[in-house]
């Protein structure tokens, strides 16, 4: 099995942390998003829209990375990283969707800004994106109301979350004080061994 990935990228944060979660050993390929090699004419050839993670599994290619959390689930279903009900399933997927949609897109805002020299970050773009994360996280809290993870058992949903949670605290982004089951979820989250990927 191989991942092709770029460390820094959340999505591809996302995959590597299934991949732990499921104790799969795999060989890491690093596309270097810097240099551009996402749109190399091989890479092309595995990846048609030149993007990152894409997985190669024993010749099965799959890309996008939600599309390849829900491949290793039902190819490798142990442990199993959705819940057995349908409706906890359901609510898995809305949560890792709203991640992909509503959550991620400003913290790939933060990081293309933090990037920068300090001189030459848009000071009001982090503002934005500090905002609009704490707003977005106000869904999450009303979500872990009554529960230890976002679809009651540890997920895949909670797992597309990792690598923001740790883009938290390293770009200093203020959460409500009062998002005591987020706060509370963190803490859980922080301590599966898998998220040490997000530190890499």
């Amino acid at each position: 099995m191989k991942l092709y990935h770029f460390p820094p990228s959340t999505n591809s944060l996302k995959v590597r942390i299934a991949l732990l979660e499921k104790g799969l050993e795999f060989e890491s390929v690093v596309i270097d998003l810097t240099k551009r090699e996402q749109k190399d004419p091989e890479y092309l050839k595995i990846h048609p829209f030149g993007q990152v993670p894409a997985l190669d599994d024993d010749g099965v290619i799959v890309y996008d990375s939600t599309i390849i959390i829900e491949y290793l689930e039902d190819e490798y279903p142990h442990p199993p990283l959705l819940p057995a009900d349908s409706e906890n399933r359901a609510q898995a997927r809305l949560m890792e969707d709203y991640r992909d949609n509503y959550v991620n897109p400003h913290f790939v805002t933060l990081i293309h800004e933090h990037r920068k020299p300090e001189d030459k970050r848009d000071a009001g773009l982090i503002r934005e994106a500090h905002a609009s994360i704490g707003a977005a996280f106000a869904a999450v809290e009303r979500q872990l109301q009554g529960r230890e993870y976002l679809a009651g058992s540890f997920s895949l949903a909670d797992i597309a979350y990792m690598p923001n949670v740790a883009l938290i605290e390293r770009f200093d982004v203020p959460l409500d004080p009062d998002f005591k089951n987020v706060a509370a979820w963190i803490e859980r989250l922080r301590t599966r061994s898998s998220y040490s990927a997000t530190r890499n």
